[in-house]
């Protein structure tokens, strides 16, 4: 036990640079552990004659640190972790009822039928932009389009006082 706390404090700074090389930040200490076992199966399996122990500990370090990243990978590749704005549009949608069609429609007097088509997909129906120009199979530009038109024409409206916000 003696003789492996020697090599420990004299490989201690490999196992770090191997880490710190591979860009490991998450799961440090884990890692380290990883690395620590394998110095001490190096020093276990290591026969002198092939050669120096410090290459022989360098790479069963890396070695084993890469085999474990690769797992780690695998492993998050299988497992689904919705990100942060999942929940948060989850929230959003269910607090907020989406306006009535007929609602909707109220709003529509005057506009143009692909000014229409952007408020029913923008308001009703949830479209981005981008989703809007895929289904009516436009580009995302003529999108933007309609939206400026209809936006401005609704807007008159308000202002007007012919739709009350």
């Amino acid at each position: 036990m003696e003789d492996f706390q020697y090599v420990f404090k004299e490989f201690e700074a490999m196992i770090h640079h191997i880490l710190h090389s591979l860009h490991i930040y998450k799961n440090y200490d884990e890692f380290f552990q990883i690395g620590l076992i394998a110095l001490w199966e190096a020093r276990r399996k290591f026969d002198p004659s092939k050669g120096a122990f410090s290459s022989y500990a360098y790479m069963t370090i890396k070695g084993r640190v890469l085999s474990e990243m690769k797992k780690s990978a695998i492993i998050d590749d299988r497992q689904l972790y919705p990100k942060e704005e999942f929940w948060d549009y989850q929230q959003e949608e269910c607090a907020v009822e989406p306006l009535e069609i007929e609602t909707l429609l109220a709003y529509c007097t005057g506009l143009t039928k692909n000014q229409i088509k952007w408020v029913v997909a923008t308001f009703y129906l949830g479209m981005s932009v981008a989703e809007i120009a895929t289904y009516e199979e436009v580009s995302e530009s003529a999108v933007k389009k309609w939206k400026r038109g209809a936006m401005e024409k609704i807007r008159v409206r308000v202002l007007n006082g012919s739709i009350h916000a």
